[in-house]
């Protein structure tokens, strides 16, 4: 089973939005939609309210120009944004059926001007930790309105496992999300390459190119290797999902291969401050961007600043009061020592504490 909650995903709505899957053998997918409407703040918060009221929640909501997402109901359960085809309910088909709602406008593709972050690679991870393939097997995106280039096959969607835009789905006849860099979806979430090979001799090898759908337990089982030695070598932990195209020199378990350093979790100074805007004046445990926070947080608990039982995500008061106290150990004065989070004091926390400041 994969993620079903997106711990960087903000909460919408009441957590319950659609029920068990009816066809749980098929393969899981994706489906990708766009809002019609604008970006920033106050689309986000206009759309997932209006989402709410019609009753048409997706699983996601997400900002391709702020990198916000959010959540409305569990992975493993279906969502609304999709009409039923006949008899077929298309938002049951599949182990997993996720739908994701990106603010934009079909006419002007969200890949072309859009900015993802750590949490558009977060909302990879969900996806590929339920064995969705990196892979669109709908075929084209529609450019236009009843566009003639676009299929709707059935059998594909009841068979094939994927990504797929609104445009592909049987039953319904809207055209979002327009004509996206399918490619680009993968590319702003990559998965760790495998690591060149230093000439090791011990153990035996053997090497196998990835084709779509393919994972890393699927490859061991085909050539004998463990999966655990597989995901050691190549610095991928579960559930495995490989790039399509990528050639793996795959070692026994007999391997040493060193093991590769985790990468920094990053904290984006933008992403605090929305969240100090937006959670202090709210009520107490209200989170907005709740990983990057718990991050500092944390920090500020080793300084000394915030106990450690209100380290809950929330930039609540308490919080504000310790980085403002850290801001004061670090020589800031006045002015500088309180407000918004600035870049040059949260690389200096970073800095102490293991974590990549960014704007």
């Amino acid at each position: 089973m994969g993620e079903i909650w997106i711990k960087e995903a903000e909460r919408l709505g009441g957590g319950s939005i659609g029920g068990a899957m009816d066809t749980p053998s098929a393969p899981p997918r994706v489906v990708w939609h766009t809002t019609e409407s604008g970006t920033g703040d106050t689309s986000f918060k206009g759309v997932a309210d209006y989402l709410i009221r019609i009753g048409a929640e997706p699983h996601i909501l997400y900002d391709p120009t702020t990198d916000r997402l959010a959540q409305y109901g569990p992975l493993n359960q279906s969502a609304r944004a999709l009409k039923n085809d006949g008899l077929t309910r298309t938002n049951r088909t599949g182990a997993v059926c996720i739908q994701i709602e990106v603010l934009g406008r079909a006419a002007n593709p969200f890949t072309s001007t859009w900015q993802p972050g750590p949490n558009f690679r977060a909302l990879m991870r969900a996806i590929r930790s339920w064995g969705v393939p990196d892979a669109w097997p709908g075929g084209a995106l529609a450019e236009r309105y009843n566009d003639p280039n676009v299929s709707r096959s059935r059998t594909t969607w009841a068979t094939k496992g994927g990504h797929y835009g609104h445009s592909q789905i049987p039953g319904n006849d809207h055209w979002d999300p327009g004509a996206i860099n399918k490619n680009a979806i993968f590319a702003a979430a990559p998965v760790t390459p495998p690591p060149a090979d230093s000439g090791s001799t011990s153990g035996s090898a053997s090497t196998y190119t990835v084709k779509a759908g393919d994972t890393l337990s699927g490859i061991g089982a085909k050539t004998g290797v463990k999966w655990e030695t597989i995901a050691s070598l190549n610095g991928i932990k579960s559930p495995y999902v490989i790039l399509v195209g990528q050639v793996l020199k795959l070692k026994d378990s007999t391997s040493t291969a060193p093991a590769k350093p985790a990468a920094k979790p990053v904290v984006s100074v933008a992403h605090l401050n929305v969240a100090r805007a937006k959670d202090v004046p709210a009520p107490t445990g209200h989170t907005t961007y709740p990983a990057e926070v718990k991050i500092v947080e944390d920090a500020l608990v080793k300084e000394g600043h915030l106990d450690k039982g209100y380290a809950d995500g929330s930039w609540g008061t308490l919080t504000d009061a310790a980085y403002n106290a850290f801001r004061r150990k670090m020589g800031y004065t006045g002015s500088a020592a309180t407000g918004s989070v600035g870049l040059e004091s949260l690389k200096k926390l970073a800095a102490r504490h293991g974590f990549v400041a960014v704007a």
